[in-house]
């Protein structure tokens, strides 16, 4: 079998017992790698109702097939688990060194079960692993963490998952983070893995990921990187500005989210663009394992030294979504959120809510205690105060730790969350792209923009121009598409932004040429569609009601967008839903009929 080890490792923390166990080619043909792999042990293996901070819940890391190879971006992993912000399943994607390091050591994929009773990290070394006692570590940031364990264990080329305090502390969109700055950052599985005492997995691999035919392979591979090199997104702009090369475009088309959607363009947008910051503070491009990209930005601030980021997302959701023109402060934060364990994104979305909620006096001084800052639109010194007693659960700290849904839900204020699935929003406001609207109301894992991105169509005209206000047949159906290739995409352990220059076709020449199939393009499809059904399976389980949690937050719905090239827009998912289910083949309300579970060999789950 090749691209893969066809082993799986599974570590139980009750009680210590570490087991090999191994897979064949069928299983792979049917769930190829990452979420695919995650997914089906999830349905498998653990009761979708559980609270996902007890110990039944498990917390699964994946490769995929490509992940430690020469395939362009072929560095991705993903950390699947039940979400404690959302309470169905998360998926969260990292690059950097991680994922590859995992196959080099001959595993596909770490299953974690159980909760061990004082603070831990697992110690992989090839086949060799240890269950070893993190007390010394518990309370450090993520840096100090992975230079104190690449001391202990006397390998600096040993590449670490960690968590940070806000992990420890189960805040419900911490992140785990790898390479000091890379985070799978969404749903909170950093939360879980803290809820299972485990602060850390080392690993240290020797081998290498075998494909079918070496020559072959290569020859795809670099026929692939030129296709990525000559297109102007992922060939110049992103490795130019970063992936904050956004912030003018999304601005200037009128959908940048500023003040909690409150509206679509942001007046200070340019000075804190990929453009600016590569002006002021960029050191140097630093691309992940196998990436001709290079979209990682390495910044030096005056106030803080070198440091990594911030993302597009972060520069919105600590800028724009708060009213802050401050470039210096916004990198601040997100290198805190990152030294911390925390998603940037749900940071920023809880951040808004708490602002608007103050806005309209339903947060008041008093509950946020006399000598806070307050939550007033542009007010910096909220970033530099709350980050930490975010990640350690002080004062409203520990109110904000439970993200927007819920503390918008404490102050009877519900509207003012901008989020799906109790999962806040990021950075693209749907009135100005109404099938990004109808992908954010679908999404398995809530509110998220990454696993189906229309914005591609819509405004950038990938893999053709789409009317942003179009919402046929053909729009819908581009949202299916889009949904399920990302699930191959991820599967197979590359990064979504190849998607900016390569097409379903690409990903079949790279999987047929590294593990020797005969796939066709739809055959890979299939699997992102089975993928994708797998996950709602799951969240249906779970206790997902489609009626109530398909949907969008109201003033996206009913407040048209008040200036800009969309003014006077709303989504119209209310037209676009039912299309979109009865295109995906499930019942008026959004379920799986047992006919469609059992066209896609889902009929074990049933």
């Amino acid at each position: 079998m090749f691209g893969y080890n066809g082993k799986i490792l599974r570590v139980n923390l009750s009680d210590e017992t570490i087991k090999e166990e191994t897979f064949n080619e069928a299983f792979a043909k049917r769930w190829l790698g990452t979420r695919g792999f995650g997914i089906y042990y999830l349905l498998k293996e653990i009761d979708p109702t559980i609270d996902p901070f007890s110990p039944e819940n498990k917390l699964i890391f994946a490769t995929g097939p490509l992940t430690g190879t020469s395939a362009p971006t072929g560095g991705r992993y993903m950390v699947i688990t039940k979400s404690p912000l959302t309470e169905y399943v998360a998926m969260a994607n990292s690059g950097g060194f991680f994922g590859p390091e995992l196959k080099f050591a001959g595993w596909d994929a770490l299953i974690i079960e159980g909760k061990a009773n004082h603070p831990v990290y697992i110690y992989i070394n090839d086949e060799s692993v240890e269950i070893k006692d993190a007390s010394h570590l518990w309370g450090k940031v993520v840096s100090e963490t992975e230079e104190r364990l690449k001391e202990e264990v006397g390998d600096k080329n040993v590449q670490i998952a960690s968590i940070g305090p806000a992990g420890e502390n189960k805040v419900r969109f911490a992140a785990v983070m790898n390479n000091g700055h890379r985070a799978a950052g969404r749903g909170g599985v950093g939360a879980v893995m803290g809820s299972k005492n485990l602060k850390a997995i080392v690993v240290r691999g020797h081998k290498k990921v075998e494909v079918a035919d070496k020559g072959k392979f290569m020859e795809v591979v670099r026929e692939k990187i030129e296709k990525l090199k000559k297109d102007p997104v992922a060939g110049g702009g992103l490795p130019k500005y970063g992936t904050a090369v956004l912030v003018n475009i999304i601005n200037e088309n009128g959908l940048y989210p500023t003040r909690n959607f409150q509206k679509g363009v942001f007046e200070y947008a340019y000075e804190q663009s990929g453009e600016a910051m590569a002006a002021k503070y960029l050191t140097k491009n630093k691309p992940c394992f196998a990436c001709p990209i290079g979209c990682g930005r390495v910044n030096r601030l005056p106030t803080l030294g070198i440091t990594e980021g911030p993302e597009y997302e972060s520069v919105w959701a600590l800028g724009a979504n708060l009213g802050i023109n401050d470039l210096a402060s916004i990198i601040e934060a997100n290198h805190l959120a990152d030294e911390f364990g925390m998603d940037t994104i749900s940071l920023g979305g809880t951040l808004a809510t708490a602002m608007e909620l103050y806005e309209k006096g339903l947060l008041k001084q008093e509950d946020i205690g006399e000598d806070a800052p307050p939550f007033r639109w542009g007010n910096t010194e909220v970033l530099h105060y709350y980050v930490e007693k975010i990640a350690r659960r002080e004062g409203f700290g520990d109110v904000l730790a439970e993200g927007g849904y819920r503390l918008a839900e404490k102050f009877n204020g519900l509207e003012y969350f901008m989020g799906v699935k109790k999962q806040e929003l990021p950075a693209y406001d749907p009135r100005g792209a109404e099938g990004h609207g109808l992908g954010y109301a679908t999404n398995n894992r809530g509110g998220c923009h990454i696993k189906q991105y229309m914005i591609s169509p819509e405004i950038l005209g990938y893999p053709y121009k789409m009317d942003p206000h179009d919402i046929s047949d053909e729009k819908v159906k581009m949202v299916i598409l889009f949904q399920d290739l990302t699930a191959l995409v991820d599967a197979a352990g590359l990064c979504v932004f190849t998607t900016f220059g390569l097409g379903a076709d690409d990903y079949r020449d790279l999987l047929n040429a590294a593990l020797g199939w005969d796939f066709s393009t739809e055959d890979y499809l299939k699997i992102g569609e089975r993928i994708w059904n797998a996950e709602r399976l799951f969240n249906l389980k779970a206790g997902l009601d489609p009626v109530k949690e398909d949907t969008l937050p109201k003033r996206l719905l009913e407040e048209p967008m008040p200036e800009g090239p969309h003014k006077g827009h709303v989504v119209r998912l209310k037209e676009m839903l039912p299309r979109y289910y009865k295109f995906r083949g499930w019942t008026e309300d959004g379920r799986i009929p047992e006919e469609k579970l059992k066209e896609l060999g889902l009929e074990e789950f049933i």
